[in-house]
């Protein structure tokens, strides 16, 4: 299955596994969506991509980065976005369909993922969207040598599997972040974490060493620490569009809650920014988060 060539058909029920060099991964058709697949890595998802519609976005968190895409500048303003994290490339996809003309690079470390991704679920040929570079390497290494002030905004989106590196959740990899953008640009990250939430409260306090104003998106559940799962953290050193911001969480079907200024304070407090003198990795996920989403293996049954 992994020699296919070409654009897969997900109408057709076809399921690809195959060895990357981080682990198994697999390409699962989306039922409800004939051009749609999700993207995991030994069992935990990655991405999911819809090939004719790249404005569609499934997971919680991916819609949240779409709404931090969205209230970036103007509507349709092309963008130059550096994808810390490419997987399936699924915001890069986003950002291509809804500002036309955007230059966008993302960093893959995984240069089998990157091949599969690339073969399985081909990107639209460079034209009017813009056009989406994916680089093979470390996102910390790439981030640290881009030139200074180059990009609107920065979205750190890095899981090898169900964990992020330590080498990116300190201070310091947050500070790159705040030179590889411009004066008004955004920094969002995807932090995956669950009760007590220590490992995001320390998370925000590294990243907020670095700008002048953050919030942090999420479902209510999470942010209470009731169960496991993504946040989304978005700061910069202009003033964020906060009030777009909860309209449009409000709005998704599992709606977000958002805690800025004050609030996220409170959520913070006494917790010390994670450093490279201490490098703290993202927490596992429990081991049956993902069991829902499990596809049948076609060769069992």
């Amino acid at each position: 299955m992994a020699g296919m060539s070409g654009r897969p058909e997900a109408s057709g029920g076809r399921f690809v596994r195959t060895q990357v060099d981080n682990g198994t991964a697999e390409l699962v058709p989306d039922p409800d969506r004939p051009a749609a697949w999700t993207l995991l890595v030994d069992g935990t998802p990655q991405s999911h991509v819809d090939l004719d519609d790249p404005l569609y976005l499934e997971f919680e968190y991916m819609r949240t980065l779409g709404h931090v895409a969205d209230l970036v500048a103007p509507a349709g303003v092309p963008l130059r976005v550096l994808h810390l994290g490419g997987g399936g490339l699924t915001l890069a996809r986003y950002v291509a369909a809804s500002r036309p003309g955007s230059a966008q690079l993302a960093v893959e470390w995984d240069a089998a993922l990157a091949e599969l991704v690339r073969r399985e679920l081909p990107l639209a040929k460079p034209g009017r969207t813009g056009r989406i570079r994916v680089r093979i390497g470390d996102a910390r290494a790439v981030l640290e040598q881009v030139k200074p002030g180059s990009f609107d905004l920065v979205v750190a989106d890095v899981f090898a599997g169900a964990h992020t590196s330590a080498h990116l959740t300190s201070a310091e990899f947050s500070a790159a972040g705040a030179r590889a953008l411009t004066a008004a640009g955004v920094f969002a990250v995807n932090i995956g974490d669950g009760p007590p939430l220590r490992h995001a409260r320390a998370r925000v306090s590294a990243v907020r060493a670095s700008f002048q104003h953050s919030c942090l998106i999420a479902d209510a559940a999470v942010l209470k620490g009731r169960r496991f799962g993504n946040l989304v953290l978005a700061a910069s050193n202009r003033a964020l569009p906060v009030a777009g911001l909860v309209r449009r969480a409000a709005a998704d079907p599992l709606p977000g809650r958002l805690l800025t200024g004050a609030s996220l304070d409170n959520f913070a407090a006494g917790a010390k920014p994670i450093t490279d003198a201490a490098p703290v990795a993202s927490p596992a996920p429990p081991a049956d988060l993902f069991s829902r989403v499990q596809p049948a293996d076609p060769a069992r049954r």
